[in-house]
């Protein structure tokens, strides 16, 4: 299985479905690698040599942020909207949708399993 910044591909891939493995890597950028590091995008991972995936390797350092960067990056920006305590960032600090959605119903993603509250006494109950 190849190796590409501590990730490993898959070997039965073609290799520009392998690349999208990788965090931040889709299937446009995959082809955009394939294509600037001069590999055929149909090749399986396990047939590439050892300098084709140095190219490869070197193309993901020098023009993408991919992997542990992005992820850092990506929670780097959401550290900042928390701190400056704008609305996406107090949706972010209570764990509630974040783009606008409805909360009334869904929103079971984010905000967890059903938390049961005690309802009010019927009308019966009163007598």
């Amino acid at each position: 299985m190849p190796r590409l910044l501590g990730v490993d591909i898959p070997n039965d891939k073609a290799t520009v479905v392998s690349l999208t493995y990788l965090f931040g890597v889709g299937e446009q950028t995959s082809r955009d690698l394939c294509h600037k590091a001069g590999i055929d995008p149909k090749t399986r991972a396990r047939d590439l040599a050892d300098d084709e995936l140095g190219r490869l390797a070197a193309l993901l350092e020098r023009d993408y942020v991919v992997e542990g960067p992005l992820r850092r990056q990506l929670q780097q920006n959401i550290t900042r909207l928390r701190d400056v305590k704008c609305y996406r960032g107090v949706r972010h600090r209570i764990g509630l949708p974040v783009r606008g959605q409805r909360t009334r119903t869904n929103a079971r993603t984010r905000k967890g399993p059903k938390k049961t509250v005690a309802g009010k006494k019927g009308v019966k109950d009163l007598r």
